[in-house]
């Protein structure tokens, strides 16, 4: 009876283990190529170059919005596409509030929709003539310039609440510092859901002017 007890006592262990190192190893994974041009603390001002990114637009409340974007995402680089060829996956996935815009009167707008942009930037190694074409016309592929972002890094969950928590921080950061930002925040998850809080990457992103 003491060494069963024993052996499920390693079994345990074992399974432990395997849930912390997974989240790790499944992150592992070709990211966008950038330069770090300052730093403070967890916060950086980013030079990315030029990248392709496969995006799809989603409406609905922000959690449901990327777990649907990701579903549709995953779909297309494993498989669902012109040569049903699978596309290796990167990190993160990136999600951005979109808002579409209608005219209706000279110089005035109204926002008469408002939905999430969420995507996925393809491997370096293809280009606008290489990369698989999407099956599902609701997926976009994008050519994105080289840019400049002031990015802040934390862990935990993707909840909105912590997301709110450091884009306020970042902005705070930005206003001290006189740096002019471009459009909406991005939120950048590099890791996949069942990787403990305590050990997940995420980040809060915002375009700016060049400095």
């Amino acid at each position: 009876m003491k060494k069963k007890w024993i052996w499920i006592t390693v079994l345990i262990i074992m399974i432990l283990t395997g849930i912390l190192m997974i989240g790790p190893v499944m992150s592992d994974v070709e990211t966008p190529s950038y330069r770090i041009v300052e730093s403070q603390k967890n916060i950086e001002i980013r030079h990315y170059d030029p990248m392709i990114v496969a995006n799809v637009k989603i409406a609905g409340d922000r959690e449901n919005s990327l777990r649907k974007g990701f579903q549709l995402l995953a779909d297309y680089i494993f498989g669902n596409n012109t040569i049903l060829q699978d596309i290796a996956m990167t990190a993160p996935v990136q999600q951005q509030i979109y808002k579409k815009i209608s005219m209706t009167a000279p110089v005035q707008q109204q926002a008469m929709d408002t939905s999430w942009e969420v995507s996925f930037v393809m491997p370096s190694g293809y280009n606008m003539v290489t990369l698989p074409r999407p099956n599902n016309d609701s997926i976009v592929l994008e050519e994105i310039p080289a840019e400049k972002f002031a990015v802040i890094i934390f862990s935990g969950t993707s909840s909105s609440g912590n997301i709110e928590k450091y884009e306020k921080k970042l902005m705070r950061y930005l206003a001290r510092n006189n740096i002019e930002a471009i459009g909406t925040p991005k939120y950048a998850f590099y890791n996949p859901p069942w990787t403990l809080p305590q050990m997940r990457r995420n980040e809060v992103m915002i375009k700016i002017v060049s400095m």
